[in-house]
């Protein structure tokens, strides 16, 4: 996503779009490059442009931040980010759709919001910083691909 303080003092909520998306039981992670939460590790993702569907976003996100495609399954959540000021104030909020699903092609490559990429394994994410939530997302969207599956 973008820098929050493209309009800090907007209370609407702006769309936008992430995804859990997994190949070979790990699932593809950005480290954030811009701020808020700069070095952060996250599932890819950012902003729904004006007249795209969330779909299209994405899938347009996923490719140009990781370099992978993927078959999207379906929708995990809908999640809440509300960025706050050091005075408490709102700064920017995001109501983010969250879809999950399997690779398709690709190698994984840092690229637009995003300064590394990798695929993790579920067991070694309590070792990298994640933002707040991802943790049960991909817990998540790892349950609802393992009920598609049975």
């Amino acid at each position: 996503m973008t820098d929050s303080s493209e309009n800090p003092a907007d209370p609407l909520p702006r769309p936008a779009v992430s995804a859990a998306i997994f190949r070979d039981g790990k699932v593809l992670l950005g480290q954030r490059s811009k701020p808020p939460l700069q070095g952060v590790w996250s599932l890819p993702g950012g902003h729904i442009e004006a007249g795209e569907e969330a779909l299209a976003a994405v899938t347009r996100e996923l490719l140009e931040e990781t370099g992978v495609t993927a078959d999207i399954l379906g929708q995990a959540e809908i999640s809440d980010v509300i960025v706050k000021g050091d005075d408490g104030s709102v700064r920017a909020r995001y109501e983010i759709t969250v879809f999950f699903g399997i690779w398709a092609s690709g190698e994984p490559r840092a690229g637009s919001d995003c300064q590394a990429v990798r695929w993790a394994d579920r067991h070694a994410l309590d070792g990298l910083e994640l933002t707040d939530g991802t943790a049960a997302t991909i817990a998540r969207a790892q349950r609802l691909i393992s009920q598609r599956k049975n």
